[in-house]
């Protein structure tokens, strides 16, 4: 039996399952509409992000045959050196809200392609498949850096939209079904307590009136006569 079956019916108690109700209805507009809303932003930021993840694939599809064909010539530990990042890399980044939920986006972002000199390998001995190779994840991590942010807001966003849908669905199948039933079963006791009310009250005043006509009879009601007295009745004491 559901909780809310089990509420005093009062007329109090019914008020406010009434007032309840409605609110529940309301929130479930409000979500609706912001589910809605975290729908139409995660397409609007699906597009760019399928674009990206293609990108990402074709800059990877183009580095790791390079990588092959320098750890061929040099083997692991030269590649080794030449990969070395000189200095640290800081990535900037900045938050902003987007329907309640927390987005962060890069503000600033190092450099990361780098030229011979930086990568600290000499033009000369250093072959072209190592510099081809290192050129390529350069391009590979910049992309990866950029489609970070928009990764995170993807997944956030369909998070989102799970929570939000799980929530409309618990208000729409649970709590609206099981508060409707309880402000049915509090009117119908309600109405059957009013109908007995009244009906005792009836009975009550039925009741009264038969009492009061019972201490006061009226001889018309009851069909009763005065008795005649002839004048030599011995019964009669007048004169």
């Amino acid at each position: 039996m559901s909780r809310l079956l089990r509420v005093s019916p009062t007329r109090l108690n019914l008020l406010r399952s009434l007032r309840k109700l409605e609110r529940v209805r309301e929130g479930t507009a409000l979500l609706r509409r912001k589910r809605e809303a975290l729908v139409r932003e995660l397409l609007t930021h699906a597009r760019p992000a399928v674009d990206a993840r293609e990108s990402i694939a074709r800059a990877a599809d183009r580095a790791y045959p390079e990588l092959v064909d320098a750890l061929a010539g040099e083997g692991s530990p030269g590649l080794s050196v030449a990969g070395l990042a000189p200095g640290d890399k800081t990535v900037e980044m900045e938050s902003a809200q987007l329907w309640g939920i927390t987005v962060w986006d890069v503000s600033r972002a190092p450099g990361i392609r780098r030229t011979l000199e930086a990568r600290g390998t000499a033009p000369g001995p250093t072959p072209a498949a190592t510099v081809s190779a290192a050129g390529a994840f350069e391009v590979l991590a910049e992309l990866l850096l950029e489609a970070a942010p928009r990764e995170m807001l993807l997944r956030r966003l369909g998070r989102s939209v799970a929570r939000t849908s799980r929530q409309v669905r618990a208000l729409e199948h649970r709590v609206d079904p099981d508060l409707a039933a309880a402000i049915n079963h509090m009117s119908r006791l309600l109405d059957e307590r009013e109908r007995e009310d009244h009906l005792r009250l009836r009975h009550f005043l039925r009741k009264r009136r038969s009492r009061a006509d019972g201490r006061h009879p009226d001889p018309a009601s009851t069909g009763s006569e005065c008795p005649e007295i002839s004048p030599g009745d011995p019964s009669d004491t007048r004169g």
